[in-house]
């Protein structure tokens, strides 16, 4: 005798199964945060990379304020939740720093944003708040799949103000995971680079006079 399933029973079946077929993506649920960015595409994506930028630009800005002497334009992450990334993170900091003048990844206490990492079904992204709580998630398997140091760099592009674009080739760095698995380049392309200095000089000094307005009131 064959066994009756209700409407409700079913519907939770198809969601159960789209959830485990999917693949590697960025949907993001109701409870989410409202600032969310992710590796690969997925029809519910919703960039949030101005956000996550905009929380920090406005955290180094008032630290800044309240710091003149400070000489560089530094952005400070904590990656003290992310051991299995260690290297990724580093190497990752590393071509940042050597591929933009005019902002600085340095790992330190008093952090703009941090990174994480665990098991998530929307596999890596950067979230944010939008209120000056970050943070990049490295998922354990989008990681196995995906060049891990493409995926981590890719993912602090969006700390740096560039959103994502997977219809992009693999040669620029925010296609993320568009161009597929193969893709290991972990690198920002010349427009990328020019962006991202475009961004920390007219958009810091911006986010500094607001800074300062508000220190002096």
């Amino acid at each position: 005798m064959r066994s009756r399933t209700s409407p409700s029973a079913r519907t939770a079946a198809v969601l159960a199964l789209t959830l485990a077929t999917a693949g590697l993506g960025t949907a993001v649920p109701a409870a989410a945060a409202p600032g969310h960015a992710g590796y690969a595409a997925k029809s519910a994506d919703s960039d949030g990379s101005r956000a996550f930028f905009q929380a920090v630009l406005k955290s180094v800005a008032e630290k800044r304020a309240a710091n003149p002497g400070l000489a560089a334009v530094t952005v400070v992450y904590d990656a003290s939740a992310a051991p299995t990334f260690k290297a990724q993170i580093a190497r990752s900091t590393q071509i940042w720093n050597s591929a933009v003048s005019n902002v600085r990844l340095q790992e330190g206490s008093n952090a703009d944003f941090t990174y994480r990492e665990g098991n998530d079904p929307r596999g890596s992204y950067a979230s944010t708040d939008g209120h000056g709580n970050g943070y990049i998630f490295l998922d354990h398997q989008q990681n196995q799949e995906y060049d891990s140091t493409r995926v981590t760099a890719h993912e602090t592009g969006h700390v740096l103000g560039l959103p994502d674009h997977y219809e992009g080739p693999c040669s620029e760095l925010m296609s993320g995971g568009g161009p597929g698995p193969s893709c290991t380049n972990p690198n920002p392309d010349a427009r990328e680079r020019a962006r991202v200095d475009q961004l920390w000089a007219n958009g810091f000094a911006a986010a500094m006079d607001k800074a300062l307005h508000k220190s002096a009131r």
